[in-house]
């Protein structure tokens, strides 16, 4: 059915790679050649120049004096050479001394002067006659806070009262305008800074009320209130601080009052109270025989007018009372306090260890050296200033500061042995115990119509606040006199506190 059969080639002859040949084109693309030239260049000329002094004309002639004298003083010469090797010893000696290490070279003069920056006041309170009984700087130094109230005699213990802050590193601070304005219900006694939160001030009510505000809270500035139930003073707070809680970082609030009470309080700012945790009372038990029996309000009451916190022993402070006895006391101690209850829910211990040696009127004002743990200051109605050490019943120190009554002292932050005074004339008195002469080395006359000064307060910044009985406060600017160290201060302040009165 099939059979073989040759045919002629059929084919077809491809156009692609003819197609490809066709379109592909040899091209070349360059810049355009680029020209270049050298060139250079120099200063035509260079200029070279001098100057010094014409020789005087008759150097020769001095040259050839100077050649008399050394031949008409043969001797000269031979002193020269014997005393180079006994003067060049004595130089190396000298370089190797210490008799002036420490000594500052001082070519200008010191001032001691003192420069008002401010005087500080509220329109309101002075109007009605209300005084500044306490101020107080914040952390950074820069805001001062003034509470007023009254020392003087009436009944005002419903009289309404303020807490006023300036804040002196604004551009313009406005002396007659407080920057922060709160209002109490009663007198304002004592306030206190937190010590390390700027907007957080305690503070002491007459009625005997302890208060806590937050300056950051500015439509209601309560954080927290003792209010006014079983556990408040009785009677009025003079003295508020803050001291180291239970927890670490936390801060606890010490209020102290007429009544001889000192109570601790925790801070609650989410309840807004403050809820006591301690309770301490002054009781004649712990007083000495001599003077319980006729300093001693009632049966067992200790007025306590002034309180002071150790910087170096957090357990230790002290209390100056109404009958003119310092008392050492500790925040730890278990003897249980011979006191009839009063509705505290915390049994009262009594703190009282030490007692120095009395005074002649109620104790106003303490303070501890920020330079030395056992010293501190003290003044009163007596018009004396008492430095005392710690460790001994006497004074080491009595100074005259007034004729009349002293109401507050502070101990410098930056110099060791210079403190300030406050006195019932209005004076500000500065003391410098490096000084051979006890009297004051300076004394500034305030511009109060002589009414009294009655709280004084340093902060970091050279600046010194004064609260006077006419509702204003006086910000000083301390001269350098007072606010750089000299040498040895601290050796000399050793020296004070280990002598021994005789």
């Amino acid at each position: 059915m099939f059979t073989d059969e040759s045919v002629d080639i059929v084919g077809v002859q491809s156009s692609w790679k003819k197609s490809h040949r066709q379109t592909r084109d040899s091209k070349t693309c360059q810049t355009v050649p680029v020209h270049t030239a050298e060139a250079e260049t120099q200063v035509r000329s260079v200029l070279s120049s001098s100057t010094q002094t014409d020789p005087p004309e008759n150097l020769t002639d001095q040259l050839a004096l100077r050649s008399d004298l050394t031949d008409e003083l043969p001797g000269l010469r031979d002193f020269l050479h014997r005393v180079e090797d006994l003067v060049i010893q004595e130089l190396v000696k000298n370089s190797k001394s210490h008799a002036f290490d420490g000594y500052e070279v001082n070519w200008t003069d010191q001032h001691e002067t003192m420069s008002c920056l401010f005087r500080l006041g509220y329109s309101e309170a002075r109007d009605r006659g209300l005084q500044v009984t306490s101020v107080s700087w914040n952390c950074t130094g820069s805001v001062i806070a003034c509470a007023f109230g009254r020392v003087d005699d009436g009944d005002w213990s419903t009289e309404r009262s303020y807490v006023c802050t300036w804040n002196l590193d604004r551009r313009s601070v406005n002396p007659k305008q407080p920057d922060t304005v709160i209002e109490t219900v009663t007198p304002v006694m004592c306030v206190s800074f937190h010590p390390l939160q700027p907007s957080l001030i305690a503070g002491g009510l007459y009625s005997g009320e302890v208060m806590v505000w937050d300056l950051s809270r500015t439509q209601d500035p309560v954080l927290a209130q003792t209010g006014m139930c079983s556990d408040t003073h009785k009677e009025p707070v003079y003295e508020v601080k803050w001291v180291p809680g239970p927890r670490r970082g936390e801060m606890a609030v010490v209020s102290a009052c007429s009544g001889g009470r000192v109570l601790r309080w925790s801070v609650d700012g989410a309840e807004g109270k403050l809820t006591l945790t301690a309770g301490f009372a002054l009781v004649r038990q712990q007083l000495p025989l001599r003077w319980s029996a006729s300093r001693v309000r009632g049966d067992t009451a200790v007025g306590v007018t002034s309180l002071a916190l150790s910087p170096w022993d957090t357990d230790m402070f002290l209390v100056g009372t109404e009958g003119g006895l310092v008392l050492k006391c500790s925040f730890s101690s278990q003897t249980v306090a011979a006191v009839p209850p009063d509705g505290e829910s915390v049994t009262l211990h009594a703190p009282a260890q030490f007692s120095f040696s009395p005074r002649a009127g109620p104790v106003q004002s303490l303070h501890f050296s920020p330079f030395h743990r056992n010293l501190f200051v003290s003044v009163g109605t007596d018009g004396l200033a008492h430095v005392h050490s710690v460790l001994q019943p006497g004074p080491l120190l009595s100074l005259r500061v007034s004729d009349s009554y002293v109401f507050g002292v502070r101990w410098s932050p930056v110099r060791p042995l210079v403190f300030v005074a406050v006195t019932g004339q209005g004076v500000l008195q500065v003391f410098d115990l490096g000084r051979k002469c006890l009297r004051p080395v300076a004394t500034v006359e305030q511009d109060t119509e002589g009414q009294c000064a009655l709280c004084v307060e340093f902060n970091q910044q050279q600046l010194l606040a004064v609260g006077n009985a006419d509702g204003t406060v006086n910000i000083w600017q301390l001269s350098a006199e007072f606010t750089e160290q000299r040498p040895r201060e601290s050796a000399v302040l050793q020296q004070l506190a280990d002598d021994v009165p005789e």
